[in-house]
């Protein structure tokens, strides 16, 4: 099966499946903030307009944890199904919608789908592709973001201005059930696990909790007055709360093994994300640049992260372990790079380099992360792994871009210039992608042995009898 290679006979339909969901989930993510505008002016709903993408973000994270546990009790089937039926019931309520609270409802439905979509596609990728074949799987797991984050805001934005914000929804549906109805029969193939491992009903609490966290300090940072700070720091309080058991223990600490896996992936995402958020506003209030122009930048760096991630893909002997520390290092330099664009006399156009090397980067460590993590799961625990992995991507990832929103908005009320607005964050946001290059050799670690049912186990808890892994 390995040297067929992932579009071979006997897994073409699996993987377009795969890649198909991969796709729309992308897509629906990266054209909604283009109709967002549009869908609360008609909704009168201004005073709310922050709430839609909270309750994506909020409801994302339960599904993750919700498919890991499903995915480690019943198998990738039954997560999988739940997932695409959630998020499709998401994309019509919220197309639907007739009111702001309506529209707001939908959103968290489909956060809930995308939440078990994501963790299942890894469960998927575990159990239905032999090792050999994974990078390559993960890096068009990679390139199937690339299309979606070019054209998603063009399309979206063409749709919503000559026909309705709504078919930004209720388009995708027909699209996201073609692509169940693919992977349907190669599902069946896939094991399903003896029943034995008990879920921890207490995660799904945790979870709430840390999206709550989330969400909280994404609303702090927006207010940027007297009570933001208690809000704040109720949503550190929650967010550590809720994280402690849905990690591995010593993630924090970027433990030898899965705990670094599982940092590595929320490193990376944080630190690129949060450039890619300052990025296009940067060009504009600094040099002038058209919406069209500042975006090119965000291109570049798409098509180097799908460059990168085919190329790795083609090289499975390589070391997963130095694949992510050149990812990293590739990553800090052109994070660091971005700086030149608070440096009035280049005129911005380094960014066009520098957002190009920060995407090979990602395209060499964020399929590395996805690789490593089967080499040190056991099977009874990958989807609470994967779960894990997912779930710092997401925090990570909104914890940073929401530190360069209070950053812009101190900005804007004249705190501090936008050039050190950009320059502080650049160095906070490099010494992320820094942090991740030093750690990385942890990655490696020791494989997971097999497994061995315990009370650990079964409780659901982060342990580490083999380390474990948990984006979108």
């Amino acid at each position: 099966m390995a040297d067929e290679g992932i579009f071979g006979p006997r897994l073409r339909l699996r993987t377009t499946g795969l890649l198909m969901l991969v796709t729309l989930v992308a897509f629906e993510a990266m054209a909604v903030g283009t109709a967002m505008p549009t869908a609360v002016a008609e909704l009168d709903g201004l005073a709310w307009y922050g709430w839609p993408f909270s309750a994506y973000l909020v409801a994302s994270v339960l599904g993750m944890v919700v498919g890991g546990d499903v995915g480690d009790r019943r198998g990738p089937r039954t997560a999988l199904l739940a997932g695409v039926v959630v998020f499709a019931v998401g994309l019509l309520a919220a197309g639907v919608a007739g009111s702001m609270a309506a529209l707001v409802g939908g959103r968290a439905v489909q956060g809930l789908g995308a939440g078990l979509i994501a963790v299942s596609l890894y469960v998927v990728a575990g159990q239905g592709f032999p090792a050999a074949l994974r990078p390559a799987l993960f890096g068009a797991f990679s390139t199937a973001w690339v299309v979606p984050s070019l054209v998603g805001p063009v399309v979206s934005g063409l749709v919503t201005e000559h026909a309705s914000w709504r078919l930004v929804f209720l388009g995708l549906l027909p699209l996201v059930l073609l692509g169940l109805l693919l992977m349907l029969p190669s599902l069946r193939v896939l094991p399903v696990p003896d029943g034995t491992a008990a879920a921890d009903p207490a995660r799904k609490w945790w979870a709430g909790l840390a999206g709550l966290g989330i969400a909280a300090l994404q609303y702090a940072g927006q207010r940027l007055d007297g009570p933001a700070v208690v809000l704040a720091v109720a949503g550190v309080g929650a967010l550590v709360l809720g994280l402690r058991p849905l990690l591995p223990p010593g993630t924090a600490r970027a433990r030898r093994g899965l705990p670094t896996v599982v940092a590595s992936r929320g490193l990376l995402a944080g630190a690129f994300f949060g450039v890619d958020a300052l990025l296009p506003l940067s060009l504009m209030h600094l040099h002038g640049y058209s919406p069209v122009a500042a975006g090119v930048p965000l291109t570049a760096g798409s098509l180097g992260w799908a460059l990168a991630s085919y190329s790795q893909g083609r090289r499975p002997g390589l070391s997963r372990v130095r694949l992510l520390r050149a990812g990293f290092v590739l990553l800090t330099l052109g994070v660091a790079g971005t700086a030149l664009v608070a440096v009035p006399g280049l005129g911005g156009w380094p960014a066009y380099v520098t957002w190009a090397v920060a995407g090979l980067g990602m395209g060499l460590g964020m399929p590395s992360v996805g690789v490593l993590l089967f080499e040190h799961s056991p099977e009874h625990r990958r989807g609470a792994d994967s779960a894990a992995l997912q779930i710092a991507d997401v925090t990570t990832g909104a914890l940073c871009v929401g530190v360069v929103g209070v950053l812009v908005g101190a900005s804007s009320e004249g705190s501090l210039s936008l050039s050190a607005a950009v320059l502080i964050a650049v160095a906070l946001l490099t010494a992320v992608s820094t942090t991740g290059a030093l750690v990385a050799p942890r990655a490696g670690g020791s494989p997971a042995r097999p497994a061995v049912p315990s009370p650990a186990t079964t409780l659901g808890t982060a342990t580490e009898r083999g380390p474990r892994e948990g984006r979108a």
